[in-house]
């Protein structure tokens, strides 16, 4: 039996499915920012520093060929709306939760993000885990990571006739700016250090 762990698919796999489409209103995060964030975290899992993983987006089969009584090959699915966040692990004792978004305006809107992700954050924040968003602005090139606290701010006031969105400007202003590297391209957690300094250090 074949088993696929977090980020690592079975050679199989493309075999399975080839045809995908997607039935959600979800924002496209950018593959070259999905790619430099994964590469971050197999970086930091192989020198030990954390073990934090992409969740698997759930698909839903429709069609499925039989071309023999013993085989069956699955020709169409649908990805479904994500039941939480993008990526969650361990990081120096505490539990890692975010949202990854790229936005190609320089406002981020609520539209693209689920109320179940910012309420899945919101839990993760109030039973002891960290939890933020990390966003990227190719248009600025620049990666900023948002602490729950301010996206729910941002959130709430949304809600009660505010603004729907979030300026780049509020980025600089209430999260942090990422330095890209090299080694890791994304080296996120420098900053997550500094949300454990000032907001939940034991």
């Amino acid at each position: 039996m074949a088993i696929n762990y977090p980020n690592k698919m079975n050679k199989d796999a493309s075999k399975i499915i080839t045809k995908v489409k997607r039935n959600d209103k979800k924002a496209n995060l950018g593959s070259d920012f999905e790619t430099k964030l994964n590469d971050s975290n197999i970086y930091y899992l192989n020198k030990g520093i954390a073990a934090i993983y992409k969740k698997p987006t759930p698909v839903q089969i429709v069609k499925v060929d039989y071309p023999s009584r013993n085989k069956a090959r699955i020709v169409e699915a649908y990805y479904k709306t994500p039941s939480t966040t993008d990526y969650n692990g361990i990081y120096r004792g505490y539990y890692i939760d975010f949202e990854a978004k790229c936005c190609h305006s320089t406002s981020f809107s609520f539209a693209h993000i689920f109320k179940h992700q910012i309420e899945h954050l919101a839990n993760v924040d109030r039973l002891g885990g960290i939890a933020f968003l990390i966003i990227e602005f190719p248009i600025r090139k620049e990666v900023y990571i948002l602490p729950i606290d301010a996206l729910m701010k941002k959130y709430t006031n949304s809600l009660n006739g505010g603004r729907k969105s979030i300026s780049i400007e509020e980025f600089k202003n209430e999260g942090y700016l990422i330095k890209e590297g090299y080694l890791p391209p994304i080296p996120y957690l420098t900053y997550v250090d500094e949300l454990i300094a000032t907001k939940y250090k034991k």
